[in-house]
């Protein structure tokens, strides 16, 4: 059964007058949890395309699953790690992790798609209820 569904959509123009008028690096730490700092970090400085659509695909996931989670859960930009397709075929995961490490029990596994088209991306996420955990009152 579904807990939620979110969708966003980002102008991927819209990040990068974002990051041209504050630190790129500052915009980053904002939005990144650690483990996609460090992902965001490898890429070559002196590629700006692909350094603002890593944090365009970041923003709309991240909005999307806000959307999805939300009243059950309100994570914060940091909680939610999102890692896309890997070169070995991998689908993408999307992680969320409460500060306090205790996750609510009704929040399932999470399913997310991201699409690019142009200066737009594209995020869907879905979020199951948990089935160990009784919906009856």
């Amino acid at each position: 059964m579904l807990l939620g569904i979110g969708v966003d959509i980002v102008h991927i123009l819209r990040i990068a007058a974002i990051v041209k008028r504050q630190a790129e690096h500052k915009f980053a730490r904002r939005i990144l949890s650690t483990n996609e700092l460090e992902q965001w970090a490898l890429l070559q400085s002196n590629d700006n395309h692909n350094r603002v659509q890593f944090l365009a695909v970041r923003w709309a996931v991240k909005e999307a699953a806000y959307k999805a989670l939300y009243p059950t859960a309100k994570p914060t930009w940091k909680q939610l790690t999102y890692r896309g397709l890997s070169s070995s075929g991998e689908r993408p995961t999307l992680n969320y992790m409460p500060a306090d490490g205790n996750m609510n029990p009704t929040i399932g596994p999470m399913h997310v798609s991201v699409s690019h088209d142009g200066d737009y991306t594209v995020a869907y996420v879905t979020v199951e209820r948990n089935s160990a955990v009784s919906t009856t009152h």
